[in-house]
């Protein structure tokens, strides 16, 4: 059991077009609007408007401050872990990088629809003919004990784990990268306070959603994030 601190509105955000090196940023070329389709594209994908989000590996770490450094892209080590915390939308907001450098001590942090479990689909693509693997825990830092109260407990969170030869072409890992699924009762004191289940993100139930990304050499994972 590893130690994990437990813890709206659709809206227009931008559609980035997919880059093709390894720290290429990701430029703006549409609006999300359009509805989308169950059409599936020649790469697995559905067709239509969705927010593209590339997550790169790179060797070394970046320097440079990417807080508000919104592109379509979030940073992180190439081998080993990066922290990408996870964060509600304001009224009016959606898809949106708050700092793209995963690989500094405070790690990555991208902001997604309050309600992106229940109105939102992600798929998830290794593109080309790339190496490594990447093992992703979707999980939380803080669990409510009730009446409000978030604290620290011990908590065991599901993973998927991708390579190219099974995410060769988009898959829906919506159940993975938009749920948080508890393996075991989380207890505080000697009592159940979280029982084990799947919950959405940024249930009332926790506080300060992440993804764990623990990356074993892989460059580049794209995820495509859909409208149901």
């Amino acid at each position: 059991m590893r130690k994990a601190k437990l813890f709206g509105l659709l809206v227009m955000p931008a559609l980035f077009a997919v880059g093709c090196s390894d720290e290429q940023d990701v430029m703006p070329s549409a609006t999300l609007g359009a509805s989308s389709t169950s059409l599936a594209t020649g790469s697995g994908a559905p067709s239509g408007a969705h927010y593209n989000l590339n997550i790169i590996g790179v060797p070394k770490d970046k320097t440079a401050d990417m807080t508000g450094n919104n592109g379509g892209r979030i940073f992180v080590k190439e081998y080993g872990k990066t922290r990408i915390g996870l964060t509600p939308a304001p009224a009016g907001e959606g898809f949106m990088v708050l700092d793209a450098n995963g690989t500094d001590s405070d790690g990555a942090t991208f902001q997604l629809p309050k309600d992106v479990s229940s109105e939102w689909k992600v798929y998830a693509r290794i593109p080309g003919n790339r190496g490594g693997s990447v093992t992703i825990t979707t999980c939380a830092d803080m669990v409510n004990t009730g009446d409000g109260v978030y604290v620290e407990a011990e908590i065991t969170c599901e993973s998927i784990t991708m390579d190219r030869a099974r995410y060769g072409k988009f898959t829906d890992v919506s159940g993975s990268l938009l749920f948080v699924t508890v393996l075991a009762d989380v207890l505080v004191d000697g009592e159940v306070v979280l029982e084990a289940g799947t919950y959405p993100l940024f249930d009332e139930a926790m506080e300060d959603y992440f993804w764990e990304y623990d990356n074993n050499g892989l460059k580049l994972l794209q995820l495509r994030f859909y409208p149901n």
